[in-house]
């Protein structure tokens, strides 16, 4: 592998890592404060960007304001996902909600596909389709704009949970529900948060991502996978950790893509993800294996 080709790896590895954080740290979000894993979590990102291709091509409106508007009705359909599904079977099961949240995606996967059908689509960049060199390696400007706003958002989730009350509320919620309630803390209103949060990371994922990849109706499965592991890694609780897993998995895939020799091609490229996964599976389950001896 030459250098250029390295180098471009990492770009391109960095890149749709930061894709895969923002997706994880939607998991990770609502994981800690309600217990519950969003299977529909890369149907927002799905949203996020055909909702911006269809108001930026078909309605003709300008980039940003359509980029904000297909975030905010993408919002709004994660905060009618949990009124409508999640806290109306509050006292169902985890197992039993998590199957809705897997209905739920397999629903808005449909509809998407009826509305605008099959053929992937590219809403425009944010700032044209250029790029630099760095090293060897192009650097499209739309890469630039993904990696910057991962970096903002990181700032932006610090600065949130640490110095607002909404913010402080979400990880009392999240160490201890019921101690959070005791305290007068709202649940409930915590967990509509927490949902349409990571339905807002989703969408802005996605409308980040579309102009360089494409977007369809079905992308959200294998993206919210990836979003999986990317949160799986920190243990569905540190946001630190779900950014620094998203990266470390895009840069993973992108490397052993790059090294083109016996399984590491591109036809092996989503099951690096996989595999990743079932070792943190085997890992986490010889520590609760380790736990139930020692209690």
């Amino acid at each position: 592998m030459t250098t250029e080709v390295f180098t471009q790896s990492l770009v391109s590895g960095l890149t749709q890592g930061c894709i895969y954080a923002l997706i994880g740290l939607g998991f990770t979000i609502i994981f800690s404060v309600t217990g519950i894993i969003n299977f529909a979590q890369g149907e927002f990102v799905m949203l996020g960007g055909m909702l911006s291709f269809f108001l930026a091509k078909s309605a003709g409106m300008a980039v940003f304001p359509a980029l904000l508007l297909s975030i905010l009705i993408a919002t709004a359909i994660g905060a009618v996902l949990y009124l409508m599904a999640i806290r109306t079977a509050r006292k169902a099961s985890v197992v039993s909600l998590i199957v809705i949240t897997i209905g739920a995606a397999i629903f808005i996967r449909g509809i998407a596909g009826e509305l605008w059908g099959a053929d992937p689509v590219a809403p425009p960049f944010f700032t044209g389709g250029g790029s630099i060199s760095l090293f060897g390696a192009s650097i499209q400007y739309q890469a630039l704009w993904i990696v910057g706003v991962t970096l903002a958002v990181s700032i932006v989730l610090h600065l949130f949970f640490s110095h607002t009350m909404i913010g402080k509320a979400l990880k009392a919620s999240s160490m201890n529900r019921t101690a959070a309630g005791l305290v007068g803390i709202n649940t409930r209103t915590m967990s509509l948060i927490a949902f349409t949060l990571a339905a807002a990371l989703g969408a802005l994922g996605g409308v980040v991502i579309a102009p360089l990849s494409l977007t369809s109706y079905n992308v959200g499965a294998m993206l919210g996978l990836k979003g999986f592991v990317a949160s799986s890694i920190g243990g569905f609780r540190s946001h630190i950790v779900t950014i620094l897993g998203g990266v470390a998995l895009g840069v993973a895939e992108s490397v052993t893509v790059a090294l083109n020799w016996g399984p590491f091609t591109s036809a092996y490229k989503e099951a690096i993800a996989l595999v990743v996964l079932l070792v943190i599976l085997v890992i986490r389950s010889r520590k609760l294996s380790e736990e139930e001896r020692t209690s």
